[in-house]
């Protein structure tokens, strides 16, 4: 399979394109990442943000999920750690695992076919005892939605398009927001609704500009800067 690679010919005319000294508006960035996705496969749009917090300061901890209306272009595999009837209601709405003690077995000894883990309350003690460290970020947390008596509702929502963000170490927030092959306007409302959820997530302890930088990219290809600022504003206004 051929890619653009970084600094080949494909890349290199694909940022000539992009203006650097230039702050884009949605409308525009979302048609110059679709235009520059030449790769031969589906690429993935992914929005990069940088807020205006401190990722050391637990009262400026950034994190929270939505629901992107035409979803990511991906469905995600998800396992569910739930009992009895939860265990059927798990199944029932598309889970690709579902199980117990037995499936917390699997997973401690190395198995991690899956992007996201979801559980019943009742499964959270056995679930951070023993396998805290091997799940990592993948842990379920009834902040981002993977925690619920209401597994099946949990599962649905995160099988047609809810996805998670969260702060890493630098203050970034990574999130996709679609493929290349979608429509441009699907694209522009999946932007629209990451964004109005970030600024809600916006925590009281910070100052100051919250958007600071915006960047816009395709698996393959450059980035395009937007005007953070003038994206917290619009969207305040409606």
């Amino acid at each position: 399979m051929t890619v653009m690679v970084r600094g080949g010919k494909r890349y290199k005319a694909a940022a000539e394109k992009v203006d650097p000294a230039k702050l884009y508006g949605p409308d525009e960035a979302v048609g110059l990442i679709k235009e520059m996705a030449k790769a031969k496969f589906d690429e993935t749009i992914e929005l990069h943000i940088l807020l205006g917090i401190d990722p050391k300061r637990s009262d400026q901890n950034v994190r929270g999920t939505v629901v992107l209306p035409h979803g990511t272009g991906k469905t995600p595999k998800v396992i569910a750690f739930a009992k009895g009837d939860k265990a059927k209601e798990a199944e029932q709405s598309g889970a690709d695992e579902v199980g117990a003690e037995e499936l917390i077995q699997k997973v401690k000894t190395g198995w991690s076919d899956f992007e996201i883990a979801v559980a019943t309350p009742d499964m959270m003690g056995q679930i951070g005892s023993q396998l805290g460290k091997i799940l990592g970020p993948r842990m379920p947390n009834p902040k981002a939605g993977t925690v619920a008596m209401e597994i099946g509702k949990a599962i649905k929502e995160l099988k047609s398009g809810k996805v998670q963000f969260r702060i890493d170490k630098q203050g970034i927030v990574h999130v996709p927001i679609g493929r290349a092959s979608f429509d441009k306007d699907k694209l522009l409302k999946n932007f629209t609704t990451l964004i109005e959820a970030l600024l809600r997530a916006r925590p009281p302890a910070a100052k100051g500009q919250f958007l600071k930088t915006v960047t816009l990219t395709s698996t393959m290809g450059p980035g395009i800067k937007l005007d953070g600022a003038r994206l917290a504003a619009s969207t305040s206004e409606k």
